[in-house]
């Protein structure tokens, strides 16, 4: 069978689609919405700048560019009874930099160290090249003290070497005019310019006055002047008129200082004060110190001994017990006593300083032999209330409470009531044993007799000066009348012969001028040796005996060469000190003679 071939014809290809370009409209829509959303991120980001945040940022870089000081308030002077300056403040310029802004500047810290050591130091070119480099290269901080308080003659050469990025602000700094006089008492300041002893620590929140500040806009180290200047001005410190009187501060601290020397004695104290009005008119302290050189300086020597360091006062307290004595109307001067070598009372014995046989001495006699013996038996008479009665007069003659002077470190003493006194501290109080004051209180028993029996607050501040130069007195001391001008009167005349060739201090006397006073040789307690060991010599006296004007204590701790009688080294430096004083002072001699009161019968 045939089989029939069918011709099959190929379909033609489809025709290929036509390329569509996209529609431009939609292309042109996505682009604008795009850049409107890159526009419109930069546009929030510009109106954050300028308007949200505008006021920070331009805090920020106002920051930036200020530079920003404590103005240092012009410290109050320390002034002497004259208003002359014991310590005051000058001028003075301290030098600061920028280490950021040196380095922006692309400036050398180490040329910029070279050309400042050159000026800075003392002598000039002294300081530490390396660590003014090192301060200059801190780029951690925008501040750095390159030198301290630089006279204002320093800055301006300074200045003249026209470095960008280094300031000076005042920052003004206290001296002493007066060298060292006085310098335990004024005391000094400390790094940070607060009062770091005596006066200036005590009276520091009047003496400092109050900072100010200063902050103005700087480029490249120069202030931008349409910048302003934003100033709180600092506010000057008071001055402290004191009641010191220059020229025998200085004769007190040359004696005493001469007499620690040649006793080779632990330390000594003077004090000079006017009993009429309780004023301190010297206060020495030796071993002293010079405040310019605090690095050389004893830490045992920056306090002040006067009023710090307490001491049994020895025989000086006797004078309490005499006034006592006579205002109970038990005694008067010219009572007989009978001394014997020793007595005993509640089983201790006690002797006099020096050994004898009984003697036949009066009341005055008692006083000018400085006898132990005598002065308890004449306690003996103040009847069953001794202890009380004696308590009082102490308490009253200020022991056992503080001075009023209000200075850093003072120690009211040791006195404890009658209560916890001992059997045998019972007899050693009323001599000046079992009991501990300071130099002040014990110059001050002594001004109470000297003023007719007035005790008159002692005190060192006679006013205040502010910075227009206008005084204002400070309140009058406080007084109390502690026995009467009679009981004062009787003492007085009684002290006059420890002065005499009868009694222990002849060393005390003043050619043409009538003197009273007392010695004092005291066992001194020391920690230690755990219990007593070496003595405190001591005289108090006061001139004109009958016109009192001037009272002087003059106190030496362990003497260790030569005698240790108060009558021997205390004695003379009373006289050296209180002769100065009445000639400085031009008090004339009273032309009267001394009562003469017997001493034994």
């Amino acid at each position: 069978m045939r089989t029939r071939t069918e011709n099959r014809v190929s379909a033609p290809p489809a025709a290929a689609k036509p390329l569509q370009l996209g529609d431009p409209r939609r292309r042109l829509r996505v682009g604008m919405i795009t850049m409107a959303f890159v526009l419109s991120l930069f546009g929030g980001r510009l109106f954050q700048l300028q308007a949200v945040d505008a006021v920070n940022y331009g805090a920020s870089a106002a920051a930036a560019r200020t530079q920003d000081y404590v103005l240092t308030a012009t410290r109050g002077a320390i002034l002497d009874s004259a208003g002359r300056p014991l310590a005051e403040s000058v001028d003075a310029v301290d030098i600061t930099a920028d280490p950021v802004q040196v380095r922006s500047l692309k400036q050398d810290p180490a040329v910029y160290a070279s050309k400042l050591a050159a000026l800075l130091g003392n002598p000039p070119g002294s300081v530490d090249v390396g660590k003014l480099r090192a301060k200059l290269s801190d780029v951690t901080t925008r501040y750095v003290l390159l030198a301290k308080q630089i006279t204002p003659q320093v800055w301006n050469q300074v200045k003249a070497l026209g470095l960008s990025g280094v300031y000076g602000v005042p920052d003004a700094k206290t001296v002493y005019p007066s060298g060292p006089v006085a310098s335990n008492l004024v005391g000094f300041i400390d790094g940070s310019g607060k009062g770091a002893a005596g006066l200036e620590r005590a009276y520091d929140g009047l003496l400092a006055g109050k900072n100010g500040r200063i902050s103005y806009q700087a480029a490249d180290g120069a202030e931008i002047p349409t910048a302003g200047i934003n100033e709180q001005a600092p506010v000057p410190g008071t001055s402290i008129e004191t009641t010191i009187d220059a020229a025998i501060q200085w004769a007190a601290q040359r004696t005493i200082d001469a007499q620690v020397s040649a006793s080779k004695a632990e330390s000594g104290t003077v004090v000079v004060m006017d009993p009429r009005t309780g004023a301190i008119l010297a206060l020495a302290t030796s071993p002293s110190y010079d405040q310019t050189n605090l690095s050389a300086v004893n830490p045992a020597d920056l306090g002040d001994r006067a009023v710090s360091e307490v001491y049994e006062p020895g025989s000086v307290a006797k004078v309490i017990t005499m006034a006592a004595a006579i205002q109970q109307g038990v005694a008067s001067p010219t009572t007989r006593v009978v001394v014997p070598g020793a007595i005993q009372r509640e089983g201790t014995v006690f002797h006099d300083d020096t050994a004898h046989a009984t003697e036949h001495l009066t009341l005055t006699g008692v006083l000018a032999e400085s006898s132990n013996i005598g002065t308890i038996e004449t306690t003996d008479t103040f009847g069953p209330d001794r202890d009380q009665i004696l308590y009082r007069y102490l308490t009253e003659f200020g022991f056992g409470r503080y001075t009023g002077l209000n200075l850093p470190g003072e120690s009211a003493g040791l006195l404890a009531p009658p209560s916890k006194w001992s059997g045998s501290q019972r007899y050693t109080i009323p001599f000046g044993q079992g009991l501990s004051v300071n130099a002040v209180q014990a110059t001050s028993v002594f001004a109470t007799i000297a003023d007719a029996g007035a005790r008159v607050t002692p005190n060192l501040v006679k006013g205040y000066v502010d910075t227009g130069g206008r005084f204002t007195a400070a309140p009058a001391a406080s007084r109390t009348q502690v026995v009467s001008p009679g009981t004062a009167h009787e003492v007085e005349q009684m002290m006059e012969s420890v002065v005499s060739e009868k009694g222990t201090a002849p060393a005390a006397k003043i050619p043409g001028y009538r003197v009273a006073g007392k010695t004092g040789t005291a066992n001194r307690f020391d920690s230690r040796c755990g219990g007593y060991c070496g003595y405190t010599a001591s005289f108090i006296g006061f001139a004109p005996a009958d016109d009192p004007q001037l009272v002087v204590s003059a106190v030496i701790q362990d003497p260790t060469s030569g005698p240790y009688f108060g009558g021997s080294i205390a004695a003379p430096v009373f006289q050296k000190v209180m002769s100065f004083a009445l000639q400085s002072l031009a008090i004339p001699p009273t032309g009267t003679k001394p009562p003469n009161l017997p001493v034994q019968w």
